[in-house]
């Protein structure tokens, strides 16, 4: 990981940067219109050639469903706008248009929007992890937990599990049941969408078959939620990333430093929204994800943010916890090597 952050966090004060984001936080009808065009367009398009590929062969409607994950990615990425309120100017547009791309990414609207709020303001906040991150222990608390919460644990943290299976789970099962700590609104949202979604695969089994649909429909939704929990990983869960507790706790330094600038590929960064420039989005949530590129290139004070590349980003694999001493994250195998450096140090 390329990191020319320097405490760069320090170098602009909260009222510079929201002068300099300003221009950037206005949404675009004629953008925001044509992401629309280009990412629903082609989803509806795949799935009326799945209907007649699915005659011919059902494991041709593989790699089509594939491809159509991705464009579920970029999907997710204006349903993630819309809960931001950033996609379009009325609030009436963005509900609507979060509704629709919510059924298609099998997400209760509402009750996400209000985990994401809460990602976005305690992101980095030891003292407030455990509604929408990831699980994240620090050393002490993983060496002071129980034999049953250390291996369930390890198992929820394995890769395989945690880009695997987790997604399919995520999506399928736990956006079907409200947070005990959401509101009577983003509770009924859950239900809303539970019922849309239900409606939904009754038409689509009873135009494709129950088998044909359920293996176009797992297909896509493995491809989206595996790449979008990667992406959500990985722009937080880098080695050198943000966390702090109680006062030490800043808002800015959590997006400029916990948030990682992720360099993608031309297609896959269209492919993803955008959301690679993950600093720019936690440093203000109202700019679209249209104008993201754009803003990290305005000043060179958002240029200065945790780099990765695809290669480098490989590394964030082995992460598991928190390490407050060294303020960074360590693999289970770096803190065998710390215990048993520790062990040597009070037995000479």
């Amino acid at each position: 990981m390329e990191n020319k952050n320097t405490n760069s966090s320090a170098h602009k004060s909260v009222a510079e940067w929201k002068v300099l984001v300003a221009e950037f936080q206005k949404p675009d009808v004629g953008r925001a219109t044509w992401q629309i065009v280009n990412t629903l367009g082609p989803i509806a398009a795949i799935w009326i050639s799945l209907f007649f590929v699915k005659s011919v062969s059902l494991w041709l409607c593989i790699p089509l469903s594939m491809l159509a994950g991705l464009f579920l990615i970029r999907a997710f990425i204006i349903f993630h706008d819309c809960g931001h309120g950033s996609f379009f100017k009325t609030k009436r547009a963005n509900n609507i248009l979060g509704f629709i791309t919510g059924m298609l990414t099998f997400t209760p609207y509402h009750h996400w929007k209000w985990e994401h709020a809460v990602h976005h303001a305690t992101n980095g906040d030891l003292d407030k992890r455990g509604i929408g991150d990831i699980w994240t222990l620090t050393v002490q608390e993983y060496l002071a937990s129980s034999r049953w919460v250390k291996i369930s644990y390890r198992f929820l943290r394995n890769p395989l599990i945690l880009f695997g299976i987790a997604p399919l789970f995520l999506f399928f099962v736990l956006e079907r049941f409200p947070s005990k700590k959401c509101k009577p609104r983003e509770r009924r949202s859950v239900y809303v969408m539970n019922l849309t979604l239900l409606v939904w695969c009754s038409v689509m089994i009873a135009i494709f078959g129950f088998l044909p649909f359920l293996l176009i429909q797992v297909t896509m939704m493995a491809v989206a939620g595996t790449c979008g929990i990667w992406l959500f990983y990985v722009q937080h869960q880098f080695e050198d990333t943000y966390w702090a507790q109680g006062e030490d706790w800043d808002f800015t330094a959590a997006a400029m430093e916990g948030s990682s600038y992720y360099k993608l590929p031309r297609i896959m960064q269209w492919f993803s929204g955008n959301i690679g420039f993950h600093h720019i989005h936690h440093l203000n949530a109202m700019i679209p994800n249209y104008n993201l590129e754009r803003c990290h290139k305005s000043d060179p004070y958002f240029q200065v943010a945790p780099e990765l590349n695809l290669l480098s980003s490989l590394k964030s694999l082995k992460f598991r916890l928190w390490d407050e001493e060294n303020s960074k994250m360590i693999g289970f195998r770096e803190l065998k090597r710390q215990l048993a450096m520790e062990e040597l140090r009070q037995a000479a």
